[in-house]
């Protein structure tokens, strides 16, 4: 009986220890395969296209981590309005950093803050030297936190102050692709256009946005294992219409699944655009980093 019981716990204690190994290793394994990925894109610079960094959620360590961006590979980063005091943040944000810009909007789960008084100061901000686009913007009939007609009002009033200041647009498009689409018809065509953030919709639905000139936001979801319809719109999608982006601190991509989102995690997200076309992760970073600047930078984009 004693030498069961010391059989056991020598079992226990062996097993404890396994434990402890094996989940050392994963980790070590983890940053190594990361670094690996890292690595053999670090000779192209990527443009991150959709980043909150003025989320709480970077409070503790948001210099640290910004200051490392360009070091791993992050040559650009457009940081996002979400509401009207994320905007003042974003603006702060690009005035510190040479390589973040800004883009400037109110979230449809935001748009009950907005009143005339405030979409003025709005567009007024859309005119600093580093505001590169009106975003995000758009109706979430997921979380429907918002009455439905307030999101419409706003988007369309948005989506005419980007014309106003010939600024193209970052559009957020949850469960309400039919909605979105008449608003976008309805009002006189963005003439700079945009990208449609998060893409979550089906090709055929991209085809419909793609024919209206706009481009597919692809980020950490590509990467999860029920994203086939993503990975599909990935592969019909040209990569001449494609973005990178992480919408950070949401969405990080397998292994991260669940963790705070950074853009130093985008090597996952190139190395599975790259594996569902066939074409190499410097093909994907050159061709998703050409498109960014032709939207947000290039003046005479259409």
């Amino acid at each position: 009986m004693r030498y069961c019981l010391q059989r056991n716990n020598n079992y226990s204690i062996m097993f404890l220890i396994m434990q402890e190994f094996f989940a050392k290793f994963s980790k070590k394994f983890k940053k190594l395969k990361f670094k690996i990925i890292a690595e053999r894109v670090k000779t192209e610079m990527i443009f991150e296209s959709h980043a909150h960094y003025d989320d709480d959620a970077f409070d503790t360590d948001r210099d640290t981590l910004l200051s490392e961006l360009q070091e791993n590979g992050i040559g650009y980063v457009m940081n996002i309005s979400s509401s009207l005091s994320s905007v003042q943040a974003t603006l702060s944000l690009a005035e510190k950093y040479s390589f973040i810009y800004a883009a400037v909007g109110v979230h449809p789960d935001n748009t009950g803050e907005l009143n005339d008084e405030s979409f003025a100061w709005l567009k007024e901000q859309c005119k600093k030297e580093k505001v590169l686009a009106v975003g995000e913007i758009g109706l979430d009939y997921y979380w429907d936190s918002v009455e439905r007609d307030v999101q419409g009002k706003w988007f369309a009033r948005q989506l005419a102050m980007a014309n106003e200041v010939k600024l193209p647009v970052v559009i957020h498009s949850r469960e309400a692709a039919k909605a979105t689409l008449d608003i976008m018809r309805a009002e006189e065509a963005v003439e700079r256009r945009g990208v449609i953030h998060c893409f979550s919709y089906t090709k055929e639905t991209a085809r419909e946005f793609l024919d209206m000139g706009y481009l597919i936001g692809v980020g950490g979801v590509v990467t999860f294992n029920n994203a086939k319809k993503l990975r599909e719109c990935v592969g019909y999608v040209p990569m001449d219409a494609i973005l990178l982006e992480t919408d950070s601190p949401y969405l990080a991509p397998v292994p991260y699944r669940g963790k705070r989102n950074c853009s130093l995690y985008l090597p996952w997200v190139v190395a599975e655009i790259a594996r569902i076309r066939g074409i190499t992760e410097e093909e994907v970073i050159q061709a998703t980093e050409r498109n960014a600047k032709r939207l947000f930078m290039d003046k005479g984009q259409t």
